[in-house]
């Protein structure tokens, strides 16, 4: 059976690394305003925060899960 949740078998890594790839670091903290994406940015700091901050993940997977709505 396939699962139709778009972020089944997605780590958050890859969620981030596929964000960044699409809109670089710039327009990714426009779009979710906070610090990790904003201010000196890097994959690992913000998987960090990320994986410590549900309200900061959520809008994440949440924007991943337009991304993917538009493909």
């Amino acid at each position: 059976m396939i699962s139709k949740d778009p972020l089944h078998g997605k780590t958050l890594e890859a969620i981030l690394t596929e964000l960044v790839a699409r809109y670089g670091w710039e327009k990714l903290g426009q779009h979710i305003r906070i610090n990790c994406f904003i201010k000196d940015p890097s994959i690992k700091s913000s998987l960090t925060f990320l994986r410590k901050t549900p309200w900061a993940r959520k809008k994440t997977e949440t924007l991943y899960i337009e991304l993917t709505d538009k493909k």
